[in-house]
Order: C-alpha cells, then sequence, then structure tokens
C-alpha cells in the first residue's frame, strides 16, 4: 500500500519532521495495516493478553536479511511481527529520519488466516504549535 498524502497533510509532515520532544496535541494517522508475520512469532502466546488500544513499538531492522526496510512491530518487548513490505517504506523512512511515530493495536479478530488477526494504526505525534523547532522536510516519496 502506498501512502499517499493530501497537501495539508504533507505540509504537516515536512513541518513536524524536526519537531523536538515535547507535549502531543494530535497525532496524523498515516496508515492501519495488517500485522505481517504473527504466526511466526510470540502471537499465539500472547494472544489472549492482546487488547484493541494497546501501545505497540516500532523498531527498523535495516540489517534484516529479508527487507532492508523491515520495521517490527512489538507488544511489550515481544516480536508480533513486522509491517507489512508492501506498506513499510514510508514507516521505514520517517523512523530512519529520527522521526517519532506511534503504534496500537485497532482490530483483534479470532480466525485462521494470520493476516485477519491483528490491525495496528501507524501514527505521528501534532505537536502543539508553539513547540515546533528546526523544521526540515522528508520526503515521503522518491
Amino acid at each position: 500500500m502506498r501512502m499517499c498524502f493530501p497537501a495539508v497533510v504533507w505540509l504537516s509532515l515536512c513541518l513536524l519532521a524536526g519537531a523536538a520532544q515535547a507535549q502531543v496535541a494530535a497525532h496524523i494517522l498515516l496508515q492501519d495495516s495488517p500485522l505481517a508475520g504473527f504466526q511466526y512469532h510470540a502471537g499465539k502466546a500472547v494472544w489472549p493478553d492482546l487488547r484493541v488500544g494497546d501501545a505497540l513499538t516500532l523498531a527498523r531492522e535495516p540489517d534484516n536479511p529479508h527487507d532492508p526496510r523491515a520495521v517490527r512491530v512489538d507488544w511489550h518487548g515481544l516480536k508480533l511481527g513486522y509491517v507489512p513490505r508492501r506498506d513499510n517504506a514510508d514507516v521505514a523512512r520517517l523512523l530512519d529520519n529520527g522521526q517519532p511515530l506511534v503504534a496500537r493495536i485497532s482490530r483483534l479478530a479470532e480466525g485462521r488466516d494470520p493476516w485477519s488477526r491483528v490491525r495496528f494504526e501507524v501514527m505521528m505525534p501534532v505537536r502543539p504549535e508553539g513547540e515546533r523547532t528546526s523544521p526540515q522536510p522528508v520526503e515521503l516519496h522518491p
């Protein structure tokens, strides 16, 4: 899934890319994706404990032998899976540029298909207007 941002959101991304650590006023939803690899990692073991709204951690794995843009998705320090390869280019680029991103579980569903079990959202924190510093544009599409 290639993300296409409206001009206003893209402008916000450019203005916020260099924002310093500060209080978050809101979040921009960047994408909602299925969790890739759920069946190969800690998913089965922690399934009963997962809840919609749970915070997830995104971690870059640039040395991943299967995908140099790999973004690992963790829950309480346990690997649940990855941002799907078709959806990870912009998330990887933002993380590589130091942009803080947050993620959370958006849907849980029983079923045999591991691609439909967990969906998650990736969001970018928006800082209050007076707390922005050194805007540095981030190109999302080469």
